[in-house]
């Protein structure tokens, strides 16, 4: 992991999980919290809604527009008597996606469990809007937020302004970083996950594999990616999934393709069926909600997919007669282990640059819950072996955690 420079522990992860029994592997793997997001403390808004929380003109749901200055942005959390307010905004792709966005909903739910926090959950999909609501919340004084949890790169350009402007308002940035002293930023490595869901789509394409009427071509070398909206981010997660399928075998041909949205589940299904038309046995999505596509082009076509962020055989069950696997990464434990240092008044142990992969156990390729069964041991002994190249550095993933900058 790489911190900022106040970091104040020698770059070393907070003590979260001994001290506070948060546990990210008792919540993501088990899938379950991921349907609790409505029990969470405090005010919360209904998913679905135009911006979940926040009024027509980018006021806080508390109907309060503040008086322009800014708040103290961590003052309540630091005694440990006083509830600690937080506030997250969504990324374009909303509350409900069954990864990104309830993963991080889902570490706040958990440190609510263990401390006095209450949580006001604001849906916002237009990336135009993001430097208004982010500075109503942070001028809001009923409450005061401690935190403000920003989900997704695109808060990136608006946050930038926004940390100087209001330098007493605590930041979590999600898959990007600001450098200001008032801004944590939890990037995992998307890239190395990706290099293993490559892997697993490689080591499986070549393979029968059958189950419930859905079929691979173990003649055959072909899989897909099924990306998002273009863009440096999700480049990275193609380029080092390629890099995985190659890894296993430089013969396979990897089909590509872009939805150009987050949001739209009918245009990563026309996508996706577009590569299982040309051969693909299976596709690979990095797309959010539009992922719920490529799920149903594999259930139309009766081949497999490998799911993104959370283990979707589990949050998305009725695709789970497809989902051989998913790349996941533990956003819960990041949003989790940012509102215990405010509860706390442990800043420095978050704030600045973290970096979270392989080495960490931050991400992962995790097998799904009905097909992972039947999958041959060399599934695992294959990832296994691809993490421990990574981590050794016999292994150069494409790109970064950042993204690819070409």
């Amino acid at each position: 992991m790489t911190r900022g420079e106040n970091s104040g522990n020698d770059g070393e992860r907070s003590p979260k999980t001994a001290q506070s029994g948060i546990d990210r592997r008792n919540v993501l793997k088990s899938g379950a919290g991921l349907f609790g997001v409505a029990g969470l403390a405090g005010c919360l808004s209904e998913p679905g809604s135009n911006d979940g929380g926040s009024s027509g003109d980018g006021e806080s749901s508390d109907g309060s527009s503040g008086d322009g200055e800014s708040s103290d942005g961590g003052s309540n959390g630091g005694g440990g008597s006083e509830t600690t307010n937080i506030a997250i905004i969504s990324s374009p792709a909303g509350f409900g996606d069954k990864a990104f966005n309830d993963l991080a909903i889902e570490g706040l739910q958990t440190a609510a469990e263990e401390f006095d926090i209450e949580v006001q959950q604001v849906e916002e999909t237009e990336q135009s809007r993001y430097q208004t609501v982010q500075s109503r919340l942070a001028e809001s004084q009923n409450p005061d937020y401690d935190l403000i949890v920003l989900v997704g790169f695109n808060h990136t350009q608006a946050l930038e302004t926004n940390a100087s402007e209001y330098p007493d308002q605590r930041w979590m940035l999600i898959n990007d970083v600001i450098d200001q002293p008032n801004v944590a930023g939890f990037i995992w490595a998307n890239h190395e996950m990706s290099f293993q869901a490559g892997v697993l789509a490689g080591t499986m394409t070549t393979r029968e594999l059958t189950h419930e009427g859905n079929s691979n071509d173990p003649d055959g070398k072909v899989v897909g990616f099924t990306g998002g909206v273009d863009g440096p981010l999700i480049r990275a997660f193609e380029q080092s999934y390629i890099k995985g399928v190659e890894w296993v075998d430089s013969e396979i041909d990897v089909k590509v393709g872009y939805a150009g949205s987050f949001s739209s589940p009918q245009d990563g299904k026309e996508v996706a069926l577009s590569q299982y038309d040309s051969g693909a046995d299976i596709v690979y999505h990095a797309a959010a909600a539009t992922g719920q596509g490529v799920f149903q082009a594999a259930q139309d076509e009766e081949r497999f997919a490998i799911g993104v962020d959370a283990d979707q055989s589990q949050t998305l069950p009725e695709y789970q007669d497809v989902i051989i696997g998913s790349a996941v990464k533990y956003i819960n434990e990041g949003t989790a282990e940012a509102a215990q240092a405010v509860v706390e008044d442990n800043w420095s142990s978050v704030q600045g640059e973290n970096i979270l992969g392989l080495e960490q156990d931050a991400v992962e390729v995790v097998l799904g819950q009905a097909i992972g069964p039947k999958l041959p041991d060399v599934v695992s002994e294959n990832l296994e072996s691809a993490r421990e190249a990574v981590i050794n550095g016999d292994v150069t993933v494409p790109c970064s955690a950042s993204g690819c900058q070409n």
